[in-house]
């Protein structure tokens, strides 16, 4: 008889283990504990929650510490309840302290699947409220906002807005605090992009830090949104992804949610430890619901290899996940003279998310917005920015590649 299963791949690194043992024990180990030892009639009561190795494959090292084996291993559903956290547990909580061994990916059965609806409004949800349906996204980004009070806040967002932006997130350490609260924030700051929509014409999203006790924060989210909030920054692995899961599931949180990766260093950067990178920031973070997945881009300040990247957006949008795609956010250290890598390698469906390269331009905050859909137009048509910025018009460009540079695929 058939059972639903959920399947974990790993990377298992060992100079001298016997692999296929290995994954036998992990399959054994993390399901009914033992076999061999069980009387028959007790198997036949237990065989349903065994788990079962389907692949082993194991690659020779050419160095000490280089041997290893991709294992596939797969788990019975009714071994665990249709959450995340549940099956993480079960496939990965104590063998993450058994060594150098890595969860590489996670595959799911349709009936785990079906406790999850993914993203509220998704890639095309976010641009369908945006209005915005032939071009990348442009995302700014408060910075320093610690120690600042609602009339400096409200001029940050102001001039971020002017520069053309679809979407201004909050920074993700600002948290509650008395000089700007969550709902005095949210009146300021809409209020703010009012004025500004009624100067550019431009509508955007502002992703609110939703911060505070576990338990408090779903009435906090619809505060927010009862002050005019119109899409969320939710610091994910820091509180979970069934957190997660439960905010964009309920019907009364209706705007976007934008996860940030805050404390993912801890778990995807090493090849021999921790939950791989497309894994975390791509497959879980859409199944949870993020309709926007922050992650380290390939280029600035806190990289990430350029193939993981890729590897991450590709799990943010696989139609073998049946629920809507995510937009992918790659993140750190983005000016205007690298928009043609990132629509290189990303294509137009990724949104272009800036804080010092916007805030920092030499002409002011707008003018870095300006810069970077400047950028984006020029690439799009095929124009380089070196030409772009020689146009009339497009002085903030040229003041940003003056600045820091371009690179042109």
């Amino acid at each position: 008889m058939s059972h639903a299963v959920c399947t974990a791949a790993y990377r298992c690194f060992d100079d001298k283990a016997d692999f296929q043992k290995k994954a036998l024990g992990i399959a054994v180990g993390l399901t009914v504990g033992s076999w061999t030892d069980l009387p028959e009639a007790r198997k036949a009561e237990m065989e349903k929650h065994l788990g079962r190795v389907v692949s082993v494959e194991e690659h020779a090292g050419t160095e000490p510490g280089t041997r290893y084996a991709d294992i596939v291993i797969a788990y019975p559903d009714v071994n665990f309840s249709r959450d995340i956290p549940a099956l993480l547990v079960t496939v990965f909580g104590k063998l993450s302290m058994d060594g150098r061994i890595k969860l590489l990916d996670l595959g799911f059965s349709p009936d785990f699947l079906s406790a999850f609806p993914g993203p509220k409004f998704g890639l095309n949800g976010v641009r369908g409220l945006l209005g915005v349906h032939d071009r990348p996204l442009l995302m700014s980004i408060f910075k320093s906002v610690i120690g600042h009070d609602l009339p400096n806040l409200r001029e940050q967002f102001y001039k971020q807005a002017l520069g053309g932006v679809d979407l201004i997130k909050d920074d993700e350490i600002l948290f509650e605090n008395p000089l700007t609260p969550l709902q005095k924030r949210v009146e300021t700051c809409m209020e703010a992009a009012r004025q500004a929509e009624s100067e550019t014409g431009q509508k955007l999203l502002y992703a609110v830090n939703l911060t505070g006790p576990t338990s408090k924060l779903a009435s906090q989210a619809k505060l927010a949104i009862a002050a005019g909030a119109n899409a969320l920054l939710f610091n994910v692995l820091a509180y979970g992804f069934d957190v997660l899961h439960e905010l964009s599931s309920d019907p009364e949180i209706t705007v976007p949610i934008a996860a940030h990766p805050a404390m993912a260093g801890a778990f995807y950067p090493s090849p021999h430890y921790g939950i791989s990178a497309p894994l975390l920031l791509g497959k879980l973070m859409r199944l949870a619901g993020a309709d926007l997945a922050l992650f380290p881009s390939p280029y600035g300040s806190v990289v990430m290899p350029r193939e993981e990247n890729l590897a991450v957006q590709a799990a943010l949008i696989d139609p073998a996940l049946p629920v809507r795609p995510s937009f992918a956010v790659p993140s750190a250290g983005i000016h205007p003279g690298l928009v043609p890598l990132i629509l290189r390698d990303f294509g137009t469906d990724v949104v272009v998310n800036a804080g010092g390269g916007i805030h920092g331009h030499p002409m002011g905050t707008a003018a870095g917005g300006q810069a970077f859909r400047q950028a984006i137009a020029a690439t799009l048509n095929g124009v380089s920015l070196p030409d772009a910025a020689a146009q009339p018009g497009n002085e903030a460009l040229q003041a940003a590649i003056d600045s820091w540079g371009h690179k042109q695929p």
